[in-house]
């Protein structure tokens, strides 16, 4: 029997298909690096399944294809299915198919008993939100996405270069807000617009970063899923605007030497269940004690989470010094130097900004990651330090220097495994060992440079 779920359809998913005939639906999960997985299949197949199968191999994969491989997991080479079910709240267009409509729909990820599989990004996220909901709390969320326009780059062994504007010359640097370099690669942003507009996406605005092609697009608070799957989507609705355009989208951490890096700030406010009142405002229009230990959790457990928020090698190199990055955890209000922020806002809108994550990160994994070093200053009660004074950048540095000194921190810290998934951390550590090991077998420009003929 077909089952008409377009009624469980979000309305911009049901004005996209006002007057056309849907072609096709893509079934999808985020994979650990953030990627869409799944299948594809004619929209009337689609709705005559209520589930389907994938294995559970995808999420034993690094970021280059490769398996990891963990004797202490039964039966991990079975590749034993996993049962997907529409989540059909999150269908939205794939505008840029042109003529063959579609639709992509999230899937919930279980195993046959119906249990959440704990390796999937998104499972991840509700199980430090079902904590959170455990203490009668509901965390809200806005992520900003920092990402760069960069000239088409295909060698790899090829340095990435900005891309052209529409004056025939390559975007600039140090162009912050400016509404003239945002114009120079204007017809992209009309296309996020456009494809934006028939996803159903609210975009609250878009800015002119400081690096040469680099954009900002701020969403506007919600719930923490939704949001998450918002930023999933919006990765790969970008890249396609700017290939219609003979550019590409990278969301990599640090593409450019000499460029700014990119990151994925989070804006957290904790609401209360019962009463709907932020419990970072007191009655008087104070800020409590929740909003302390709040900042206290991140200041505590940010270092060994920075592996989740920092995931690839490249991420690291984002971290420097006077180069629009925080490198501690040091937290101020109004003061961007900071890896924590407290904006300017009226009370009820009281939030805390983590300015560490990088938008090379998993959005799911992301935001679960900042929300769990929060949630154990909120168990644990933790005081923060004192705000930081003029610009943070000169105090002491808590942030890794590294992949492999964030993997030792994330070792030796249980508690964020507990609340982030035992299993999940486990299998996401020994990823990104293998990734890393993988790396240390490349040899560098750098090296062949400057060691070649030299020593």
């Amino acid at each position: 029997m077909q089952y008409d779920w377009m009624k469980d359809a979000p309305e911009a998913a049901r004005e996209y298909l006002d007057g056309r005939r849907l072609d096709e639906v893509e079934c999808i999960i985020g994979d650990t690096p953030g990627n869409s997985r799944g299948k594809a299949m004619p929209a009337r197949k689609f709705a005559r399944r209520e589930s389907m199968y994938m294995p559970d191999s995808i999420y034993y994969q690094t970021v280059t294809g490769s398996y990891v491989e963990l004797e202490e997991i039964e039966h991990q080479y079975t590749e034993g299915d996993m049962v997907l079910t529409p989540d059909y709240a999150t269908a939205t267009a794939a505008p840029w198919t042109g003529s063959d409509v579609t639709l992509q729909v999230i899937h919930n990820v279980t195993d046959l008993d119906g249990n959440d599989v704990p390796l999937v990004p998104r499972n991840v996220l509700r199980r430090v939100l079902a904590q959170y909901a455990d203490m009668g709390l509901k965390p809200v969320v806005a992520p900003e996405m920092e990402f760069y326009l960069v000239a088409r780059n295909t060698d790899p062994n090829m340095p990435v270069e900005p891309p052209m504007g529409r004056t025939g010359r390559r975007a600039a640097s140090q162009q912050a807000y400016s509404m003239t370099a945002v114009d120079e690669y204007g017809p992209v942003i009309d296309d996020i617009y456009d494809f934006a507009e028939a996803q159903g996406f609210e975009i609250d605005t878009i800015i002119q970063e400081g690096g040469a092609g680099q954009v900002e697009i701020n969403l506007k608070h919600g719930d923490p899923v939704a949001l998450a799957d918002e930023v999933f989507y919006f990765k790969r609705l970008v890249k396609e605007a700017a290939l219609r355009h003979d550019c590409y989208a990278t969301f990599m951490a640090k593409p450019m030497a000499d460029q700014p890096g990119s990151a994925m700030h989070i804006h957290h406010s904790i609401l209360d269940i019962a009463t709907g009142q932020n419990i970072f405002t007191a009655a008087d229009e104070s800020a409590t004690d929740a909003f302390g230990h709040f900042i206290g959790g991140l200041q505590t457990y940010l270092p060994a989470a920075t592996l989740f928020i920092a995931p690839y090698v490249n991420s690291y190199r984002r971290y420097v010094a006077n180069f629009s990055a925080p490198i501690n955890l040091e937290w101020a209000e109004n003061n961007r130097t900071t890896g924590i922020r407290v904006p300017l806002s009226g009370p009820q809108a009281r939030r805390v900004e983590n300015r560490v994550a990088g938008m090379d990160c998993n959005p799911y994994i992301g935001l679960a990651a900042s929300l769990a070093c929060g949630l154990l200053g909120l168990r644990e009660k933790i005081a923060p330090r004192r705000a930081v004074e003029g610009e943070a950048y000169e105090a002491e540095r808590d942030i890794p220097r590294s992949i492999y000194q964030a993997l030792d921190l994330l070792d030796n810290c249980p508690a964020l495994a507990q609340v982030m998934g035992e299993d999940f951390t486990f299998v996401y550590k020994a990823a990104k060992r293998m990734e890393f090991e993988e790396f240390q077998e490349v040899i560098s420009p750098w090296e062949r440079e400057h060691l070649l003929m030299t020593v």
